[in-house]
């Protein structure tokens, strides 16, 4: 069966990749500042279906698109990439030492079939100093990434704990997607299409 994942995330792709699928990457180029809410796990299901409707809309009714979003709530804020570097340090600043709580949309779509979801884990900040802020500002990578940090990367040193699915951080919850596919009538070990 052929996988498109409607998102130009390379921590998605390699998610993906590690759970056995090999899918096809097409960027829906989706204008994301058409969606405004307040509620975090809302906007992200909103911009993972947005991203999804997009991608299948230019494929073949009988390809599974998967959109994803993530967003992260922190203090009544919504976090999703950072403006810049300021803007990421000031971000950090205000995480340290505290809990976040990282959404991520996930919208599966087959033909006329769609179902979507989102997924919700707390994230446990590390009380770092400003000058690990900085120089973790610095490498460009929390400039990439919703919350203004990765836990696959260079950050992960930075994240002291979560509370649900570690994939969900990543950007894609491989537990939710297999309930989402299922939904479809898609057995999950039927997208393992990897080479080993």
């Amino acid at each position: 069966m052929r996988v498109v994942l409607a998102s130009q995330s390379p921590a998605r792709l390699a998610t993906l990749r590690s759970a056995g699928i090999e899918p096809e990457v097409i960027v829906s180029g989706v204008d994301e500042d058409q969606v405004t809410t307040t509620d975090a796990a809302n906007l992200a299901a909103a911009l993972a279906q947005l991203k999804c409707r997009a991608v299948a809309a230019q494929v073949d009714t009988d390809v599974l698109v998967i959109g994803c979003d993530s967003v992260l709530a922190f203090e009544g804020e919504v976090f999703g990439k950072p403006g810049g570097p300021a803007e990421a340090t000031a971000r950090w600043r205000r995480m340290r030492g505290h809990s976040g709580v990282l959404h991520s949309g996930h919208c599966v779509r087959r033909g006329d079939q769609e179902f979507i979801e989102t997924a919700s884990t707390v994230v446990h900040f590390a009380a770092v100093s400003d000058a690990e802020i900085d120089a973790y500002v610095a490498t460009g990578e929390p400039l990439h990434v919703a919350g203004a940090f990765t836990i696959d990367g260079l950050g992960g040193a930075f994240i002291t704990g979560i509370e649900g699915d570690h994939h969900n951080v990543v950007g894609l919850s491989l537990p939710l997607l297999r309930d989402l596919v299922g939904d479809l009538g898609i057995r999950w070990t039927d997208l393992w299409n990897r080479p080993s």
